[in-house]
Protein backbone atom coordinates (compact mmCIF):
# COMPACT_ATOMS: atom_id res chain seq x y z
CA UNK A 1 0.00 0.00 0.00
CA UNK A 2 1.32 3.31 -1.29
CA UNK A 3 1.42 5.53 1.78
CA UNK A 4 3.67 7.99 0.44
CA UNK A 5 1.78 11.09 1.56
CA UNK A 6 3.29 14.07 3.79
CA UNK A 7 2.18 13.80 7.42
CA UNK A 8 0.87 17.49 8.04
CA UNK A 9 -1.24 16.19 11.68
CA UNK A 10 2.75 15.00 12.97
CA UNK A 11 0.48 11.77 13.83
CA UNK A 12 2.22 8.58 14.69
CA UNK A 13 2.99 6.49 11.75
CA UNK A 14 0.70 4.02 12.60
CA UNK A 15 -2.29 6.58 12.66
CA UNK A 16 -1.44 8.06 9.32
CA UNK A 17 -1.05 5.05 7.32
CA UNK A 18 -4.62 4.32 9.23
CA UNK A 19 -6.03 7.46 7.52
CA UNK A 20 -4.94 7.05 4.10
CA UNK A 21 -6.09 2.95 3.88
CA UNK A 22 -9.17 4.66 5.14
CA UNK A 23 -9.02 7.67 2.26
CA UNK A 24 -8.41 4.95 -0.18
CA UNK A 25 -11.63 3.02 0.90
CA UNK A 26 -13.84 6.44 0.70
CA UNK A 27 -12.08 6.68 -2.67
CA UNK A 28 -13.22 3.08 -3.62
CA UNK A 29 -16.83 3.35 -2.42
CA UNK A 30 -17.16 6.22 -4.41
CA UNK A 31 -15.69 5.01 -7.35
CA UNK A 32 -17.76 2.02 -7.50
CA UNK A 33 -20.81 3.84 -7.39
CA UNK A 34 -21.70 2.78 -3.85
CA UNK A 35 -22.28 6.61 -2.46
CA UNK A 36 -25.27 8.05 -1.13
CA UNK A 37 -23.93 11.74 -1.92
CA UNK A 38 -22.75 13.06 1.06
CA UNK A 39 -24.08 10.54 3.53
CA UNK A 40 -23.45 7.26 4.77
CA UNK A 41 -20.00 6.68 6.87
CA UNK A 42 -16.94 4.64 7.52
CA UNK A 43 -15.19 4.39 10.20
CA UNK A 44 -11.71 2.82 11.22
CA UNK A 45 -10.64 2.40 14.76
CA UNK A 46 -7.18 3.63 16.30
CA UNK A 47 -5.12 1.73 18.30
CA UNK A 48 -5.32 2.21 22.15
CA UNK A 49 -8.00 2.01 25.18
CA UNK A 50 -9.33 5.42 24.35
CA UNK A 51 -11.96 4.02 21.43
CA UNK A 52 -10.81 6.96 19.14
CA UNK A 53 -12.08 6.48 15.63
CA UNK A 54 -11.53 8.02 12.22
CA UNK A 55 -14.88 9.17 10.38
CA UNK A 56 -15.78 11.14 7.38
CA UNK A 57 -15.97 14.93 7.83
CA UNK A 58 -19.93 15.41 7.07
CA UNK A 59 -20.58 17.96 3.83
CA UNK A 60 -18.00 16.44 1.47
CA UNK A 61 -17.87 14.23 -1.35
CA UNK A 62 -16.43 11.12 -0.82
CA UNK A 63 -13.96 11.96 -3.17
CA UNK A 64 -13.08 15.01 -1.31
CA UNK A 65 -12.00 13.37 1.37
CA UNK A 66 -8.17 12.89 2.15
CA UNK A 67 -6.15 11.65 5.09
CA UNK A 68 -5.57 15.05 6.40
CA UNK A 69 -9.05 16.09 6.58
CA UNK A 70 -10.47 12.96 8.07
CA UNK A 71 -11.99 13.51 11.94
CA UNK A 72 -10.86 11.95 14.74
CA UNK A 73 -13.53 11.44 17.72
CA UNK A 74 -14.24 9.83 20.75
CA UNK A 75 -17.53 7.62 21.29
CA UNK A 76 -19.33 10.50 21.96
CA UNK A 77 -18.31 12.39 18.86
CA UNK A 78 -15.75 14.84 20.85
CA UNK A 79 -13.24 16.13 18.17
CA UNK A 80 -9.85 14.99 19.69
CA UNK A 81 -8.20 16.99 17.02
CA UNK A 82 -9.56 20.53 16.11
CA UNK A 83 -10.97 20.69 12.66
CA UNK A 84 -13.41 22.81 10.79
CA UNK A 85 -15.40 19.57 9.90
CA UNK A 86 -18.10 17.92 11.16
CA UNK A 87 -19.60 14.73 11.48
CA UNK A 88 -22.77 13.68 10.47
CA UNK A 89 -24.68 13.42 13.65
CA UNK A 90 -26.69 9.81 12.20
CA UNK A 91 -23.45 8.04 12.15
CA UNK A 92 -23.16 8.17 16.01
CA UNK A 93 -24.74 5.72 17.69
CA UNK A 94 -24.32 2.86 14.81
CA UNK A 95 -20.50 3.61 14.94
CA UNK A 96 -19.83 4.29 18.41
CA UNK A 97 -21.84 1.32 19.73
CA UNK A 98 -20.32 -1.09 17.68
CA UNK A 99 -16.55 0.45 18.28
CA UNK A 100 -17.36 0.52 21.97
CA UNK A 101 -18.80 -2.94 21.91
CA UNK A 102 -16.94 -5.03 19.84
CA UNK A 103 -13.35 -5.25 20.08
CA UNK A 104 -12.49 -7.61 16.93
CA UNK A 105 -14.19 -4.79 14.76
CA UNK A 106 -11.76 -2.19 13.58
CA UNK A 107 -13.58 -0.41 10.25
CA UNK A 108 -17.38 -0.55 10.04
CA UNK A 109 -18.92 0.59 7.05
CA UNK A 110 -22.20 1.90 6.43
CA UNK A 111 -23.89 1.94 2.79
CA UNK A 112 -27.19 1.65 1.41
CA UNK A 113 -27.22 1.02 -2.85
CA UNK A 114 -30.01 0.22 -4.15
CA UNK A 115 -29.78 -3.50 -4.43
CA UNK A 116 -28.82 -3.49 -0.32
CA UNK A 117 -31.69 -1.35 0.30
CA UNK A 118 -33.99 -3.33 -1.29
CA UNK A 119 -32.92 -6.37 0.09
CA UNK A 120 -33.06 -4.98 3.50
CA UNK A 121 -37.04 -3.94 2.55
CA UNK A 122 -37.69 -7.41 2.44
CA UNK A 123 -38.72 -9.59 4.99
CA UNK A 124 -36.77 -12.81 4.17
CA UNK A 125 -33.41 -10.59 3.59
CA UNK A 126 -30.44 -12.18 2.28
CA UNK A 127 -30.78 -15.44 0.58
CA UNK A 128 -28.10 -18.44 0.47
CA UNK A 129 -28.11 -20.15 -2.95
CA UNK A 130 -26.01 -17.89 -4.73
CA UNK A 131 -22.43 -18.27 -5.26
CA UNK A 132 -21.98 -14.86 -3.01
CA UNK A 133 -25.14 -15.32 -1.10
CA UNK A 134 -23.62 -18.83 0.33
CA UNK A 135 -20.61 -17.19 1.57
CA UNK A 136 -22.80 -14.90 4.11
CA UNK A 137 -24.89 -17.50 5.97
CA UNK A 138 -24.37 -17.29 9.69
CA UNK A 139 -22.84 -14.15 9.08
CA UNK A 140 -25.96 -11.69 8.89
CA UNK A 141 -27.81 -9.83 11.98
CA UNK A 142 -31.59 -8.06 11.51
CA UNK A 143 -32.28 -4.50 13.22
CA UNK A 144 -35.69 -3.36 12.82
CA UNK A 145 -35.48 0.38 11.39
CA UNK A 146 -36.27 2.72 14.32
CA UNK A 147 -35.82 5.94 12.03
CA UNK A 148 -32.78 8.14 11.47
CA UNK A 149 -29.74 6.58 13.70
CA UNK A 150 -29.70 9.68 15.88
CA UNK A 151 -30.06 8.42 19.64
CA UNK A 152 -28.17 6.82 22.17
CA UNK A 153 -30.65 4.51 23.48
CA UNK A 154 -30.87 2.61 19.99
CA UNK A 155 -27.12 1.76 20.32
CA UNK A 156 -27.71 -0.92 22.71
CA UNK A 157 -30.50 -2.60 20.86
CA UNK A 158 -28.00 -2.44 17.17
CA UNK A 159 -25.29 -4.54 19.33
CA UNK A 160 -27.95 -6.92 20.36
CA UNK A 161 -29.09 -7.57 16.59
CA UNK A 162 -25.35 -7.66 15.61
CA UNK A 163 -24.38 -10.09 18.14
CA UNK A 164 -21.27 -11.87 17.06
CA UNK A 165 -22.18 -11.52 13.50
CA UNK A 166 -19.82 -9.06 10.87
CA UNK A 167 -23.00 -7.78 9.12
CA UNK A 168 -26.04 -6.04 10.15
CA UNK A 169 -28.99 -5.31 8.13
CA UNK A 170 -30.52 -1.92 9.18
CA UNK A 171 -34.57 -3.21 7.91
CA UNK A 172 -36.16 -0.74 5.32
CA UNK A 173 -32.84 1.00 5.68
CA UNK A 174 -29.48 -0.31 4.76
CA UNK A 175 -26.24 -2.06 6.10
CA UNK A 176 -23.22 -2.24 8.24
CA UNK A 177 -20.39 -4.38 7.71
CA UNK A 178 -17.39 -4.51 10.21
CA UNK A 179 -14.09 -6.35 10.09
CA UNK A 180 -11.02 -6.22 11.99
CA UNK A 181 -9.41 -4.39 9.26
CA UNK A 182 -10.22 -2.42 6.49
CA UNK A 183 -8.94 -4.39 4.16
CA UNK A 184 -11.35 -6.89 4.97
CA UNK A 185 -14.28 -5.12 5.93
CA UNK A 186 -13.85 -3.09 2.20
CA UNK A 187 -13.96 -7.10 0.80
CA UNK A 188 -16.98 -8.00 2.92
CA UNK A 189 -18.54 -5.07 1.73
CA UNK A 190 -18.24 -5.59 -1.82
CA UNK A 191 -19.42 -9.49 -1.62
CA UNK A 192 -22.23 -8.22 0.49
CA UNK A 193 -23.20 -5.93 -2.79
CA UNK A 194 -22.47 -8.60 -5.09
CA UNK A 195 -24.73 -11.32 -3.01
CA UNK A 196 -27.53 -8.18 -3.19
CA UNK A 197 -27.86 -6.70 -6.78
CA UNK A 198 -27.28 -11.09 -8.18
CA UNK A 199 -30.51 -11.98 -5.51
CA UNK A 200 -32.23 -8.55 -6.68
CA UNK A 201 -31.89 -9.83 -10.36
CA UNK A 202 -32.83 -13.35 -9.83
CA UNK A 203 -35.84 -12.39 -8.04
CA UNK A 204 -36.90 -9.99 -10.94
CA UNK A 205 -36.81 -13.10 -13.46
CA UNK A 206 -39.30 -15.97 -13.51
CA UNK A 207 -38.53 -19.46 -12.72
CA UNK A 208 -37.06 -20.98 -9.38
CA UNK A 209 -33.91 -21.09 -8.18
CA UNK A 210 -30.97 -23.51 -7.91
CA UNK A 211 -31.09 -24.20 -4.40
CA UNK A 212 -28.10 -25.06 -2.76
CA UNK A 213 -27.37 -27.43 0.05
CA UNK A 214 -27.00 -26.63 3.51
CA UNK A 215 -23.44 -28.50 3.40
CA UNK A 216 -22.88 -26.34 0.30
CA UNK A 217 -23.39 -23.42 1.62
CA UNK A 218 -21.58 -23.67 5.36
CA UNK A 219 -18.71 -24.66 2.90
CA UNK A 220 -18.67 -21.48 1.36
CA UNK A 221 -18.91 -19.73 4.45
CA UNK A 222 -15.90 -21.04 6.07
CA UNK A 223 -14.10 -20.86 3.31
CA UNK A 224 -14.75 -17.16 2.71
CA UNK A 225 -13.78 -16.62 6.82
CA UNK A 226 -10.62 -18.50 6.48
CA UNK A 227 -9.83 -16.06 3.22
CA UNK A 228 -10.60 -12.85 4.60
CA UNK A 229 -9.41 -13.74 8.09
CA UNK A 230 -6.69 -15.92 7.81
CA UNK A 231 -4.58 -14.70 4.73
CA UNK A 232 -3.69 -11.86 2.30
CA UNK A 233 -6.41 -12.25 0.40
CA UNK A 234 -8.32 -9.11 1.38
CA UNK A 235 -5.31 -7.36 1.28
CA UNK A 236 -4.68 -8.27 -2.00
CA UNK A 237 -8.11 -7.24 -3.09
CA UNK A 238 -8.30 -4.19 -1.73
CA UNK A 239 -4.59 -2.84 -2.90
CA UNK A 240 -5.23 -4.40 -6.88
CA UNK A 241 -9.07 -2.02 -6.65
CA UNK A 242 -7.19 0.99 -5.54
CA UNK A 243 -4.79 0.19 -7.93
CA UNK A 244 -7.50 -0.31 -10.80
CA UNK A 245 -8.94 2.75 -9.46
CA UNK A 246 -5.84 5.49 -9.60
CA UNK A 247 -5.42 3.81 -13.33
CA UNK A 248 -8.90 4.66 -13.93
CA UNK A 249 -8.66 8.75 -12.53
CA UNK A 250 -5.31 9.27 -14.19
CA UNK A 251 -5.16 10.99 -17.38
CA UNK A 252 -4.46 8.79 -20.60
CA UNK A 253 -0.24 9.45 -21.79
Amino acid sequence: MNTAFQNPLNVSAEEWELRVKLANCYHLVDYFGWTETIFNHISARLPGNEHYYLVNPFGLNYDEVTPENLLKVDLDGNKVIESEFDANPAGFALHSAVHGAREDIRCLIHTHTTPISAIAQKKSGFTHDSFYGAQLYGRVGYHNFEGITLFKEERERMIQSLGNHHILVLRNHGIAVGESSIEKAFFLLWTVQRAAEIQCQSDAMGGENVELSQEVIQKCTDLTAMLIRESGFATKFFNAMVRKMRAAKSPAV
